[in-house]
């Protein structure tokens, strides 16, 4: 049950979601059968001078129906909205994994969920009670649903994790680099079952007016490797998984839904805005040696696929730089079409994602994909998923500042 060098294998006993196209992993799967949009038309705010005025939004979220039953944090309701996605979709991922908690052994546990930008809907909320509705005091709270490691210590506090419990922060590769970590400690014997992943919920009037600044949002829709993409769309959520070593999920007569087999991460370390084609070819080829197969082992890859001009057409170049002929017979989607862009969750539901596609044999779609950009030329599964036989899968992350992260997935160890 070791790699060569004495490595311990790790494995994924559970999957979490909430995302605006199902608040768990079987409404979201679902609504990705039926090649379902999670845009819509933004609210919830002022929308004042925005001009961008659509967004993926989590609308009708209940967090006290969702969270009612949680017995040891005890102030979870009042957190940040960041925090409810990730105490939810740990929470989903947990009972799926059986463990029981808290745990016996708690320091050989760990809790790594991670979130780009933390509680920026409760920072907008505080100071528009200061500086436009004139109060003296924000709430009591305000300071501790702000800081980018609350949802790691609220959903550790929950289920007794005393290991290793911190946030990671490296905007849309976040979830990819906590789960990553994660697979690491306990590939190296530091614990023995971690929930890792992100959370994210960032879409206000003060967040949509600097993306805007930015010219990287569409106001149309999520078009990923299309020819009418003309930016993003900003998401939110959460994606967590539970990872245990192999020797914990066989001892405990765990359900094992895949093998975490590789893991790579590269810095372009060029440019804070424009992506390049050899950080992410480094990553991806780097994930691959990690895991000890060839390219032509993946079936399945979640592309970033932002839908962005220059991700596209960079992350398609990177991908041939990486697979060569097995490039072209790769099946290749961008659920972001589906979910938006959630920033630092994606990478922890396009896990999700890439595992439900090994449980399935199916390969979600990239929806809206009528006419190929120029450059885009591989099989991203336009409109329609596909049954396919799926092994192994890949999930990409590349973010903003050159951080690139890649996971591959594998088949249940026999």
């Amino acid at each position: 049950m070791t790699k060569a060098g004495g490595a311990r294998r790790v494995v994924v006993t559970g999957l979490g979601v909430v995302t605006p196209i199902g608040t768990t992993v079987a409404e979201m799967w679902d609504s990705m059968k039926q090649g379902k949009s999670g845009t819509s038309a933004l609210g919830g705010f002022p929308l004042d001078d925005l001009k961008i005025l659509i967004a993926a939004q989590i609308k009708d979220f209940d967090q006290k129906a969702r969270l009612k039953h949680f017995k040891r944090d005890r102030i979870i309701t009042l957190a940040d909205r960041y925090s409810w996605f990730a105490a939810v979709a740990a929470d989903e991922a947990m009972q799926q994994s059986g463990l029981e908690y808290p745990f016996a052994q708690p320091y050989r546990s760990a809790c790594i969920v991670g979130s780009g930008a933390g509680g920026l809907t409760t920072y907008e909320t505080a100071y528009r009670d200061l500086f436009i509705h004139n109060k003296r005091a924000t709430h009591p709270l305000t300071l501790l649903r702000i800081i980018g490691s609350s949802a790691a210590a609220h959903v550790g506090i929950e289920f007794g994790i005393k290991g290793p419990t911190f946030a990671t922060c490296s905007a849309c590769s976040t979830a990819t680099h906590a789960i990553g970590i994660a697979r690491d400690y306990i590939r190296d014997g530091i614990v023995d079952v971690a929930i890792a992943g992100a959370s994210e919920s960032v879409i206000n009037y003060g967040t949509m007016k600097a993306w805007q600044a930015l010219h990287v949002l569409s106001p149309e829709g999520c078009f990923p490797f299309a020819k009418k993409r003309n930016g993003t769309v900003l998401g939110e959520g959460a994606g967590i998984l539970v990872l245990e070593s192999l020797e914990s999920a066989k001892a405990r007569g765990a359900t094992i839904l895949a093998e975490l087999c590789g893991y790579g991460m590269a810095s372009d370390s060029q440019d804070m805005v424009k992506p390049t084609v050899e950080g992410p070819s480094v990553a991806m080829q780097m994930a691959l040696d990690d895991a000890g197969i060839a390219p032509d082992a993946i079936d399945y890859l979640n592309a970033h696929g932002t839908a962005t001009a220059d991700n596209d057409i960079n992350e398609t170049k990177a991908i041939k730089n990486v697979f060569g002929d097995h490039a072209y017979k790769l099946a290749i989607s961008s659920t972001k079409s589906m979910t938006g862009h959630p920033l630092g969750a994606g990478g922890g539901i396009e896990a999700a994602t890439c595992i439900k596609a090994m449980q399935d044999q199916w390969a979600p779609p990239t929806i809206g994909l009528d006419e190929p950009g120029e450059g885009c030329d591989l099989d991203y599964i336009p409109n329609q998923g596909r049954a396919m036989k799926i092994g192994y899968t890949m999930s990409n992350s590349f973010a903003f500042g050159g951080l690139n992260a890649v996971l591959v997935f594998g088949p249940p160890p026999a």
